[in-house]
């Protein structure tokens, strides 16, 4: 028997960094958008260990990959001496802030249960998601969501009514952002590093009741603050974006990508070409519906 999965991304709409914690992570609250844009895995129960193919061949495919660990993870969990086959099909584009390695190792979580017979409950998943990752927990449900604490908190939320009829626009330069080096940076910037809580409340407020324009003002990343510094052609293209059309753009996760909203597909499709027409076509775009 083969499961086949698909693997969606996600954006940050918000990322609010509220001070470093005495075991080195973060305490933050952000608020998770899914993306319907995919990587895609298969998976078969085989042999007697965790066998991990890619079709990008210089992806890890050994204990490197979160795909493996967390299939490695649940099987000593569940007490299986079974192995399994995946095959893990990259659409993402990889350390790209979207959660794609997250998103995997959630989906094998997911899919490994179902596959084995449902031996662990949800909490059970959870806690190994949590080990795992602080954005995998939130892969485990498919829904809109605020995340807490170093981000393994998740509270899954309704469908934003303000998102009604939009379109995401998402643009990668063709280059990563290390999440180490942005949290590293992050020290020389003491107001993102200690941001002002009760963001996230607000930007629920404005997109639960529907108004996309005052969503717009509170949407916020504390780790543009390093990453803009650097990278000062994600600044042109957020410019860019917005004096064309968008709604909002804003950096997602440690970056690199940028995120536009646009008010239905067609004002997508005519923002991706004009950014294309000036800054070229060699990075990574795709669109999708909210």
């Amino acid at each position: 028997m083969t499961l086949a999965r698909t693997s969606p991304g996600k954006v940050n709409l918000l990322l609010n960094i509220l001070g470093r914690r005495a075991d080195g992570f973060h305490t933050l609250e952000t608020v998770l958008q899914p993306v319907a844009v995919c990587d895609e895995l298969e998976f078969t129960r085989a042999g007697q260990t965790v066998r991990l193919t890619c079709n990008l061949p210089g992806l890890p495919t050994d204990a490197g990959n979160l795909v493996h660990r967390a299939a490695t993870a649940f099987l000593a969990a569940a007490s299986i001496h079974e192995g399994v086959k995946i095959h893990l099909t990259k659409k993402l584009p990889i350390a790209a802030g979207m959660g794609g390695g997250s998103g995997n190792a959630a989906v094998t979580l997911l899919a490994l249960n179902e596959l084995f017979g449902a031996p662990l409950d949800a909490a059970k998943l959870h806690a190994i998601a949590a080990s795992l990752g602080s954005d995998i927990p939130f892969f485990l449900q498919d829904r809109p969501a605020l995340a807490t604490g170093r981000g393994e908190l998740v509270t899954p939320l309704d469908a934003f009514p303000a998102f009604r009829g939009v379109f995401i626009v998402l643009i990668h330069p063709g280059f990563g952002i290390s999440t180490a080096w942005a949290y590293r940076e992050l020290a020389k910037f003491p107001a993102a590093l200690h941001g002002q809580p009760g963001r996230a409340e607000k930007l629920l407020a404005a997109l639960q009741a529907g108004d996309l324009a005052r969503a717009a003002g509170e949407f916020y990343n504390s780790l543009e603050a390093p990453a803009l510094r650097k990278h000062p052609v994600l600044a042109l293209y957020q410019e860019f974006l917005r004096a064309h059309g968008a709604a909002a753009a804003l950096m997602s996760g440690r970056g690199s990508p940028t995120v536009a909203l646009a008010p239905g597909r067609g004002a997508a499709e005519e923002l991706v070409e004009k950014f294309k027409t000036r800054f070229g076509a060699h990075g990574w775009t795709a669109i999708a519906a909210l």
